[in-house]
């Protein structure tokens, strides 16, 4: 959960988060050593003396054309690298349907027989304590931890966004059409999201709050839900 003095990400609860945060850093470094030497050429400029061989030097034209190739090529990879991991989904061990209304989600397990139920934020005026203003819903989703889960994203009316930043997911809800997404919750624990689609006048109260438990936990619940 971010704080107001937070100019970072959340901690990662994903793997797929993990590889973002570090893609991050890895992009924020390159850029550091990108602005150092500028800073660093246009102090030499203008401190030291120009001369024709320098302004002339071939060597300094190979590499002012080389370099910004591996730059791109260093940030390239590790960026393709994880576009591939986010999309692709083997053997989910649980499939779960979200469907964006206005003003509130819908969730579908798809591999129980009767486990759907509507998620709306929890008003103020119901707000346990502890709990937080404008994120706290009245149904969570539920998942195993350390389990793969598949989220079919798909919207009811108008364009909605499915995102919870700690897992790294962030898909769009369209209407008629389907978008997946996947994450693993590698740790227990509470994690919040919300609509990030501007989708109407109530567009900030469509919390999303995704609950990560052990496998035993999961279990009882679904049952007790479901019956």
């Amino acid at each position: 959960m971010a704080n107001h003095m937070q100019f970072g990400f959340q901690d990662a609860s994903s793997p797929i988060m993990e590889e973002l945060v570090e893609f991050h850093d890895h992009a924020l470094m390159t850029a550091l050593a990108i602005c150092s030497l500028v800073l660093y050429l246009l102090t030499m400029m203008l401190t030291e003396k120009l001369s024709s061989s320098t302004v002339n030097a071939q060597e300094i034209e190979l590499v002012w054309t080389i370099l910004p190739a591996v730059v791109l090529i260093m940030l390239a990879l590790p960026s393709l690298q994880i576009l591939y991991m986010m999309d692709e989904v083997n053997e989910p061990d649980l499939t779960l349907k979200a469907i964006g209304h206005q003003w509130y989600w819908s969730y579908e397990y798809t591999d129980f027989k009767d486990l759907t139920f509507d998620s709306y934020m929890t008003p103020t005026a119901d707000l346990p304590l502890g709990h937080f203003r404008l994120l706290e819903v009245d149904h969570r989703v539920v998942v195993p931890m350390e389990s793969l889960v598949r989220v079919i994203v798909t919207a009811d009316d108008v364009l909605h966004s499915w995102a919870v930043p700690s897992l790294g997911v962030k898909t769009d809800a369209i209407p008629g059409r389907l978008n997946q997404t996947s994450f693993t919750a590698t740790r227990p624990g509470v994690f919040y999201g919300q609509c990030s689609e501007i989708c109407g006048a109530n567009h900030s109260f469509m919390p999303i709050v995704v609950e990560s438990a052990p496998l035993t936990d999961f279990e009882n619940w679904s049952s007790l839900l479901s019956s």
